[in-house]
């Protein structure tokens, strides 16, 4: 067993030159240098299992996410992807709408509100469209009506409410600081 070990760390020193030699060589590095080595090649087991448990201890346990990213959503899920559905088709909606899509994007609505998984999310909004209909003259006016919507459900929900003036830089340009761009 030991001398397994110590053709280990043969091999793990070799493999360490080889990559400080190619490095220097064909990267610009400045040679072997086990110091400033960044590549896992460099690293022991011994050194990423330490610098692992380092940063798991780092991490707040509340960041963790124990669960699969493919489970079924629950309501909250179900709400952001709703909501980035509907500012999406806000913004899409054509400039200078037919009666036929205005009809459309109304008869969507109201099926939206009479089949939506969450019943009493469903109910508020049954309640809501027949409140405050929606504003299906042109693509400014729906995409800011359906902000407006969003915001009377934050706020019944006591969260922040979104600047409206702001609609189409969150969902159509992206954030001017260039957050957004690809």
């Amino acid at each position: 067993m030991r001398l397994w070990g110590n053709w280990c760390l043969a091999g793990s020193f070799i493999q360490n030159r080889f990559v400080a030699s190619f490095m220097d060589r064909f990267a610009g590095g400045s040679g072997y240098n086990q110091e400033n080595c960044k590549l896992k090649a460099c690293i022991s087991v011994e050194e990423m299992l330490k610098r692992g448990k380092a940063l798991a201890e780092k991490t707040d346990a509340s960041t963790r996410d124990p669960h699969r990213k493919d489970c079924p959503v629950d309501k909250d899920k179900l709400g952001r992807s709703t909501w980035n559905l509907l500012h999406t088709m806000s913004v899409a909606y054509p400039d200078k709408p037919s009666p036929q899509d205005a009809k459309v994007m109304n008869d969507f609505l109201q099926n939206l509100s009479k089949t939506y998984p969450c019943s009493y999310c469903a109910a508020d909004l049954r309640k809501d469209l027949q409140l405050n209909p929606p504003d299906l003259r042109d693509k400014k006016s729906f995409a800011q009506w359906m902000c407006e919507m969003h915001n009377r459900v934050n706020d019944k929900l006591g969260k922040d409410l979104f600047d409206c003036s702001r609609v189409f830089e969150r969902w159509v340009d992206g954030w001017k600081d260039g957050s957004c761009d690809y």
